[in-house]
């Protein structure tokens, strides 16, 4: 995987392949957006999800959607 960029209010944007994966909510990890364990000793959780198959995936960087993990656009909305 090529390295991250991570704008706020602004979904990232990365191409995964088939597997499950693990989105840090504690904002500590190393391996952004990814949870590297960083949480161990907090009430922060990961959030597993699964891709099926290689695409590419909008994950929510602003914490509004209503679809966790993925983007549903709830930071444009007025």
């Amino acid at each position: 995987m090529n390295e991250v960029t991570i704008t706020p209010n602004k979904p990232i944007v990365l191409e995964l392949d088939p597997g499950t994966y693990y989105r840090c909510t504690c904002g500590k990890s190393a391996k952004m957006p990814f949870c590297d364990g960083a949480h161990t000793g907090s009430d922060h959780a990961p959030i597993a999800f699964e891709v099926k198959e290689r695409k590419q995936v909008y994950l929510c960087n602003c914490g509004k959607t209503a679809n966790v993990p993925y983007c549903d656009g709830s930071c444009h909305k007025a």
